[in-house]
């Protein structure tokens, strides 16, 4: 066949959009791969006594980020934008029972109960906004009430006084570490580098924040006084230096343990669900150092499939013994 130049380049021109529009749309499917949502999600319990795992609920949908309740009888995970309570029964099974929140808050995976689980932070997307926000309502989902006017934040923990929230937010380009009054009033920035910190979670005597951030090339457990780590962060201090990523540290109620998910080596974020391990260490009963390794003192609990919304905020059971968390396997 015999083109003309200009009808040549036409037929070029439109065989590289043509080809631009699949690599455009087959990177879409990557990003969207890794992360998938039609997944058979297991919440689960882990032993510490017995190092074993036991599924207290599974089903083929996605449902994330249990935590446990004050009084230790229930747990709390969200599954398509609403919020659902598992109460434990004498077989140690649950069924969801969906709390009354209103249907238009799209609620994510960042939630807890307060120390005397009578309140309830979550974050999620409302009204007009199409960015999370922090709220605070009663324990069973009513009278919702918005914290952080300014978007977006994700919530994180309770202050073990009930006071304060501790969340994330991107401020000027960078996620930070913020907190504001329960009670309500101006949010309070606690960390300012240009890095990304995520997932603040005090330590039980109130005078630790502990977060996961790259502002040391790569994810580590950081943690900073919980009035906020200062001039330039200077009062931040490394806790994990080796070469898994780390993400989302949760300390146990008796202030012994310091759990939290490592992705492999490279993993770019916490948005996408590959092979992974809940670790555990020893809280830092002094100071950490960047140069010291703390590989020797940290364990691996169990490893499974999961990721994002297996343990994105605290699901330690009150009295230390356990910790919930979510496992998922692929559906066809």
């Amino acid at each position: 066949m015999n083109f003309g130049s200009s009808t040549l380049n036409r037929f070029l021109l439109g065989l590289a959009i043509l080809m631009l529009s699949v690599s455009v749309e087959k990177l879409m499917t990557a990003a969207q791969n890794q992360n998938p949502s039609k997944v058979r999600s297991k919440i689960s319990i882990y032993d510490l006594a017995s190092k074993s795992v036991r599924v207290v609920y599974a089903a083929d949908k996605l449902w994330e980020a249990p935590n446990w309740s004050p009084d230790g009888k229930y747990l709390l995970a969200n599954s398509g934008g609403a919020l659902y309570r598992f109460v434990l029964d004498a077989n140690g099974k649950a069924q969801p029972e969906k709390l009354a929140l209103d249907a238009a808050y799209e609620c994510n995976n960042d939630h807890g109960l307060s120390p005397d689980g009578k309140r309830l932070a979550f974050s999620a997307k409302y009204g007009s906004s199409q960015e999370s926000q922090a709220f605070v309502a009663s324990s069973d989902g009513a009278k919702p009430r918005l914290l952080t006017p300014n978007h977006p934040s994700y919530f994180h923990g309770w202050s073990p006084d009930g006071k304060w929230l501790a969340f994330v937010a991107e401020r000027g380009g960078h996620f930070n570490i913020f907190r504001i009054p329960v009670g309500g009033g101006s949010e309070q920035r606690l960390t300012s580098s240009a890095v990304y910190d995520d997932g603040p979670d005090y330590s039980p005597d109130g005078k630790w924040i502990y977060i996961n951030s790259n502002r040391s090339g790569s994810w580590d457990i950081w943690r900073f006084p919980a009035e906020g780590a200062g001039p330039g962060d200077g009062k931040a201090e490394r806790v994990t230096s080796d070469e898994l990523e780390d993400w989302f540290p949760h300390p146990s109620p008796d202030g012994k343990w310091l759990v939290f998910l490592s992705f492999p080596k490279g993993t770019p974020g916490h948005d996408v669900k590959t092979n992974v391990q809940l670790r555990m260490m020893p809280m830092p009963q002094r100071a950490a150092h960047v140069e010291r390794s703390d590989a020797g003192s940290i364990q691996v609990l169990t490893q499974f499939f999961g990721g994002q919304g297996t343990i994105n905020v605290n699901s330690w059971s009150p009295d230390s013994r356990k910790f919930a968390f979510v496992s998922y396997e692929l559906l066809p």
